[in-house]
């Protein structure tokens, strides 16, 4: 799968996102099992002073509720490191960069 597929399209409604509440009922909702447990756990250790982290953790898994919403995100979640590999092989190969 290419890093920027032609026919990829961004999921149509994404719910609201922007503060924790919308956050939480995004996961709730869309969100893999264990996402919202996740992040309540890394926001209970984070420490409030640190913005940068808090901000890391939140697009984590606003990024997550999106890509549950987008199969084809969703689908390339899931592929395994060696369909990845094969893949990659399989590129360098027909560019003439043969990698073993």
């Amino acid at each position: 799968m290419p890093a920027q597929s032609t026919d990829h399209r961004p999921a149509p409604d994404l719910p609201p996102m922007r503060t924790l509440r919308e956050l939480r009922a995004a996961l709730r909702t869309h969100g893999a099992p264990g996402d919202l447990d996740q992040l309540e756990e890394a926001l209970d250790t984070a420490d409030l002073d640190d913005l940068p982290r808090v901000r890391r953790i939140t697009q984590h898994y606003r990024h997550r509720a999106v890509l549950r919403l987008d199969p084809v995100g969703w689908a390339a979640v899931g592929r395994s490191a060696e369909d990845v590999m094969t893949e990659l092989r399989h590129k360098l190969a027909a560019a003439g960069g043969g990698a073993r």
